[in-house]
């Protein structure tokens, strides 16, 4: 609930304040140009050739366009917008926007405020600074935006600026792809053509599209500001590089989903008025499991529209959080021992009937449907699972997967005890009988019931199957959820693709029976994917090894799965990515490790030097001028071999962070010297970040020794404890 308009109450020469609160379904989505807003706005023929542009991607003709832009600029400046921004999504990660006014002059000393259906449709923002990956010169680094119409226009406030905000996507001058949005929109028309095709197959009738859909589960860490401010790695990388862990983490159990603080409940209540206001819809919010660490989830939604929201969740997360004197930290992970922060995607298919693809019916008809599409997405996992992989890959997010909260580097799928069951009874061609608990009959002669919950979420698993949907665990907490969607798409659209072309070739009268006896040759092929237990044990990891499952434990090396002959025909063929735009992505996210990576060493660097080592000197002068000062007041007798011995440890923790920082600055400067991007990342992952983990131990050593009150950054049981 928000307030409304307030109640001003004269009483006694003063003016009291009344706040009225109104529930949320009376002002959801009022800073969109939805539907609704477009009914009203628009005249009946032009929102009906609207609704056919995005239905069916069609082209809007520009007199439509033109009167659909008048409609969202007066829309907008009744809202109080001054500016127009279209909004994009390059290759940063983030998302961008350059703001032009509607004001243009009129004659001398007047303006009048437009808006085009041509400033609607495409921009020009040039943009040249952002990432490309070789794929533009900046002497030819023209860019243009276009209006993605599937994605509501918004109202975006920051202080009192207010800016009418477009979805686009961003292409080159010459069309090539740079940004996250296009090529995610260009997956999701693949995938719905594929699944199309397959549900025809089967006999599905009055289907025309099937969506992809998105329910991505947002982590996130909150500290007050001012610790914030006196951390500069916090500031400058996201990321803790030194701090010794607190006597009392998560060990106790008593963070998660425990009672919420007032000052965190009431940022988590203006966090979701806000996101309301956009249409974002915010379900669920809670304590997660490290201290100070929250989540919030949304209801699922198509993928285009995910991803955008997802955007402006955690954009919202941070400018919120300002105005509450906190920092809301999306990193993987911000505080080492600590668990760290995910996002799980949830993907599920649905078509234009609202049906979903990936729930067990009731007919015959539901349940064939349900296991060809569940064992295609398994089957696309087997096949491309180092393209999955590579998709949540980032130096970030290197520091979480395969911790206690994090799945590992291992792509596997959980399916359950039950529905792994189904699996191998088909395989086999054995069946078992039914249980009382399994209430869902699969509507095939001689398979069993299956439970529509009976599969329990195996919170090790990187993708796990739960209910009606798969949840992709592996996905980074400040990532852009569309390229890890795009490839789920592309993937999941070849396996139907292979499928069907295998159901056709099979000389059977009957459909169904084709449909299994493809299928039980398909499920003892993507049998070494499936796997039930504990993927955090060695002996998995050696089993995986066994069943020829990559292992990719660093960006580096997970990164090349996407310029493999296998991924670029891929992505081509589907006319997702082109092999240039691929491996323009691949250098991109080669380039940024290298750049995140160095900026924690210069953190690192300059907090030693110009911090922890002066702190360290001014304790040390201390202890040796109260050692002095022992011997004078009680004589040479005086027993101070414990402050001897204490003073000895801080000496040798000084040269040994002075002597591995001299050592990391030279690794460095070695790996400059190396051309090839790849190797200079494989390099500084090699010989660097273990040489930084080393010297982070040493000042966290050193840390436990200095006097509090001497120690220059705050620590960890101080940013996690006291908010």
């Amino acid at each position: 609930m928000k307030k409304s308009s307030p109640v001003i109450a004269s009483e006694r020469n003063y003016v009291i304040e009344k706040e009225k609160f109104v529930p949320v379904s009376e002002y959801y989505g009022e800073d969109t140009f939805n539907n609704k807003v477009m009914k009203e706005k628009l005249p009946k023929d032009t929102y009906k050739k609207l609704m056919a542009a995005i239905n069916e991607d069609k082209i809007l003709d520009l007199a439509t366009a033109d009167i659909v832009a008048h409609a969202m600029k007066e829309w907008a400046l009744e809202k109080g917008a001054t500016h127009f921004a279209h909004w994009f999504q390059p290759m940063t990660g983030i998302t961008a926007e350059k703001h032009d006014a509607f004001a243009d002059p009129s004659g001398v000393g007047e303006v009048v405020e437009r808006f085009s259906g041509k400033q609607l449709v495409q921009g020009e923002p040039d943009a040249s600074s952002f990432p490309s990956g070789g794929i533009r010169a900046t002497f030819e680094a023209r860019g243009y935006t276009a209006w993605d119409m599937s994605s509501p226009a918004f109202i975006k406030r920051n202080g009192i600026s207010t800016t009418l905000c477009i979805p686009t996507a961003f292409i080159s001058y010459t069309g090539q792809v740079l940004d996250k949005k296009t090529p995610l929109l260009r997956s999701i028309r693949s995938l719905s053509r594929s699944a199309v095709n397959m549900l025809k197959l089967l006999g599905a009738k009055n289907v025309k599209k099937v969506n992809s859909n998105l329910g991505p589960e947002q982590e996130y860490f909150l500290i007050d500001m001012d610790y914030f401010y006196k951390r500069p790695d916090l500031v400058l990388g996201g990321r803790t590089v030194v701090g010794a862990p607190p006597a009392k983490g998560q060990e106790l159990e008593d963070q998660y989903f425990g009672s919420i603080k007032e000052r965190i409940s009431s940022y988590m209540h203006d966090v979701e008025e806000e996101l309301f206001k956009l249409g974002v819809p915010a379900k669920t919010r809670h304590n997660e499991v490290a201290p100070s660490q929250y989540e919030l989830a949304p209801v699922y939604e198509e993928a285009n529209l995910a991803a955008d929201h997802n955007q402006l969740v955690m954009d919202t997360l941070k400018y919120v959080a300002k105005k509450h004197r906190l920092a809301a930290l999306l990193h993987e992970k911000p505080f080492a021992k600590i668990n760290g922060s995910g996002k799980h995607v949830n993907w599920s298919l649905s078509d234009n009937n609202d049906n979903n693809l990936l729930n067990p019916g009731t007919t015959p008809q539901d349940s064939i449907q349900f296991l060809v599409f569940l064992i295609a997405t398994v089957r696309a996992v087997y096949k491309h699972a180092d393209i999955l992989r590579a998709a949540v890959a980032s130096y970030g997010n290197d520091h979480r997967l395969g911790a206690n909260e994090a799945p590992p580097a291992i792509i596997s799928v959980f399916l359950g005890e039950k529905l792994t069951e189904i699996l191998t009874n088909i395989e086999k061609g054995t069946v078992t009988k039914a249980t009382k608990e399994e209430i869902i009959d699969l509507g095939i002669s001689a398979l069993p019931q299956v439970s529509k919950d009976n599969t329990d979420r195996n919170r090790t698993s990187p993708f796990a199957f739960t209910g009606n949907k798969f949840e992709f665990r592996a996905v980074g907490s400040s990532q852009s959820i569309a390229s890890p969607a795009l490839v789920i798409n592309t993937i999941v659209a070849e396996s139907l693709d292979e499928l069907a072309e295998k159901i056709k070739t099979k000389d059977s009268k009957n459909i169904n029976q084709a449909v299994f006896e493809v299928l039980k040759n398909e499920i003892k092929l993507i049998s070494p994917i499936l796997f039930n237990g504990d993927n955090y044990t060695k002996e998995w990891e050696a089993e995986a090894k066994r069943r020829g499952l990559p292992n990719e434990k660093t960006t580096p090396s997970a990164l090349k799965a996407l310029i493999t002959t296998k991924a670029l025909n891929l992505f081509e063929k589907y006319e997702v990515l082109s092999k240039e735009e691929l491996k323009s992505r691949y250098l991109i996210h080669v380039e940024r490790y290298i750049k995140d990576l160095e900026i924690e060493v210069n953190c690192l660097n300059n907090i030693c030097m110009s911090q922890v080592i002066p702190a360290a000197v001014d304790y040390q002068k201390k202890l040796a001028k109260a050692i002095i000062g022992t011997k004078e007041a009680l004589g040479s007798g005086a027993v101070i071999s414990s402050q001897t011995e204490l003073l000895r440890k801080i000496l040798d923790l000084i040269n040994n962070i002075y002597t591995a920082n001299k050592d990391i600055q030279a690794k460095v400067e070695a790996a400059n010297a190396i051309h090839d991007e790849q190797k200079k990342a494989e390099t500084l992952c090699a010989k660097v970040k273990p040489k930084m983990d080393e010297l982070r131990e040493y000042v966290d050593a050193l840390e436990n020794l200095v006097d509090d009150e001497t120690w220059p950054l705050p620590k960890f049981w101080e940013m996690l404890f006291i908010c």
